[in-house]
């Protein structure tokens, strides 16, 4: 059995393409799965189990834009993959799910054959819309809210669980807004018995929104923005907002997996506000033993003197009710909240187990500029004056928003308006090693890597955008992991060829099985190696 930090990769088939490119492949193994965003529950955003991309084939010459899945909204979840998934009526196939913002769900061939989708479900039914960007006063997403967390699969009972918003007009009376969990079958996207469950929760607190001693969920004020986490049977979701309209709160809820009834409810601020989860569209991380890790972004901090209020946190949710069983402040925790600078911007990632006294360590950056390596086991609360309960505090150079990557001992971060940074991780510590050539003028984004073990590592990242920069062309970059100053490929070197969709904020590239999809506007463009079709 793999480590938790790995990805379960076994057999995949030799790659295919009915379009004018092929791929060429040999010798690798079927069965991939990706049923996660960053690939695992400690969010390491590592495919360590990729045998066709290699730092000598990924290249302007061999490598290139293959084809382009066209869909009905914006992409803001990563794609997942599913190998050797058996559709009624079209046969066995690779599969790669996109879920979009017009709050459907698509299922493809993963290579393009055939390029028409396999099957597709909408949650627009019964007079239903998605959200419009003007009802939640905010333009972070637009034109419309549908699906924005990357969903999460079950693979042994073939379950994709997805996370939709939907309104509802009303002629005579208030229009309503909904949030509901689907749970739909990988082999045709029906709904499953159980599905779908109306997301609805409170509880007891004197916060903003607050009436008769209850804090309820807001369905058109909490916006999901983190990817869902399936851990121990269970379905976890999680809240921030849209722009800091409240009034919101951060939540944690955690669904059973095979019912869908609600088995645990987290609240971040229920004597105060904010204190949403936000991560940049990464997830919760997970622990071994289920505990599940979040990251809070501004609002009121009051765990020290004995409150309930969570703002610009770390914590450590016990698998067992959602109880905090552990927390991480900074000690300049008021300060944060009051410069808007998000501890929560970014996403927890939980790295293998370490040599040195520190064995069980969980990485961070928020908008601070700042990287915390904080012992899981002991993750420091809060101490006025310092930070000294942490392990290690890096300073960036711009703030982080979204996560990092782990491979082989290094650490891959690009904060806002900078390259891409590789710090080495020994006996607990970051150390500095290298930058990319490029830089990300304006904006942050979640590298992935792709190697096979210990070998032929590629970090891949994709340029995003600006909360208020107009449209842009995303652009792929892919540099050698092992030394991230050799850039390898980025799709612009061939632009007429190689060019992706418009940009989307936060997205993270999927790799798997000799191909990159990447999400865009209305389109997920699918990258591979070149090899001309006789």
């Amino acid at each position: 059995m793999l480590p938790a930090y790995e990805v379960e990769m076994k057999g995949i088939p030799l790659l295919r393409c009915g379009w004018i490119l092929a791929i060429f492949a040999s010798g690798v193994a079927a069965g991939a799965q990706m049923t996660t965003s960053q690939y695992d529950n400690a969010r390491t955003g590592a495919n360590l189990n990729e045998r066709v991309l290699t730092p000598r084939n990924v290249n302007a010459q061999q490598f290139g834009k293959l084809f382009t899945m066209k869909v009905d909204g914006d992409v803001y979840a990563q794609p997942l993959f599913l190998a050797g998934v058996e559709v009624p009526g079209k046969g066995r196939h690779d599969v790669v799910f996109v879920a979009t913002e017009h709050d459907s769900v698509y299922a493809f061939d993963a290579y393009g054959n055939p390029s028409a989708p396999l099957w597709q479900t909408s949650f627009l039914k019964d007079g239903a819309t998605t959200v419009p960007s003007g009802d939640v006063a905010c333009p972070f997403i637009e034109p419309e809210v549908g699906i924005t967390s990357t969903p999460v699969i079950d693979a042994k009972s073939g379950t994709l669980y997805v996370l939709a918003r939907t309104k509802q007009y009303h002629v005579f009376s208030h229009n309503a807004y909904h949030q509901e969990l689907h749970a739909l079958a990988v082999t045709n996207g029906v709904e499953k018995p159980g599905g779908p469950v109306e997301i609805e929760a409170s509880v007891a607190g004197r916060g903003t929104g607050s009436a008769g001693g209850q804090v309820a969920f807001h369905p058109l004020r909490e916006n999901p923005r983190a990817a869902l986490l399936l851990s121990k049977g269970m379905v976890y979701l999680s809240w921030g907002s849209s722009c800091d309209v409240g009034p919101y709160h951060g939540w944690v809820m955690a669904y059973d997996a095979h019912s869908l009834k609600q088995r645990a409810v987290f609240n971040t601020s229920p004597d105060a506000n904010d204190g949403g989860i936000w991560a940049s569209d990464t997830g919760p991380a997970a622990d071994a033993d289920g505990n599940v890790f979040v990251a809070t972004g501004n609002g009121r901090f009051d765990a020290a003197k004995g409150g309930r209020d969570y703002g610009d946190s770390l914590l450590k949710l016990g698998f067992d009710g959602l109880k905090p069983q552990d927390y991480f402040a900074p000690y300049n925790v008021e300060e944060l909240d009051a410069n808007d600078d998000d501890l929560g911007s970014g996403g927890p990632m939980l790295l293998p187990d370490q040599p040195g006294p520190h064995p069980h360590l969980v990485v961070l950056g928020g908008k601070a500029p700042k990287i915390y390596v904080l012992d899981r086991d002991h993750l420091g609360r809060y101490h006025e004056g310092s930070d000294s309960g942490v392990v290690q505090t890096v300073r960036t150079t711009g703030g982080i928003y979204g996560s990092m990557a782990y491979w082989n001992h290094q650490v891959y971060v690009l904060s806002d308006s900078d390259a891409l940074r590789d710090y080495e991780m020994k006996n607990g510590q970051l150390t500095y090693k290298a930058a990319s050539s490029f830089r990300f003028p304006d904006h942050a984004a979640t590298p992935a890597i792709s190697a096979n073990g210990d070998k032929d590592g590629i970090a891949w990242v994709v340029s995003s955008k600006g909360w208020n920069s107009g449209g842009r062309t995303a652009v792929l970059h892919a540099v050698d992991a092992s030394d991230v100053t050799h850039e390898l490929y980025n799709s612009n070197q061939n632009s007429g060829r190689d060019g992706a969709g418009t940009a989307v904020r936060f997205n993270m590239p999927m790799i798997v099985n000799g191909h990159v999809y990447v999400g865009a506007k209305r389109e997920v463009d699918v990258y591979g190696l070149l090899t001309v079709r006789r």
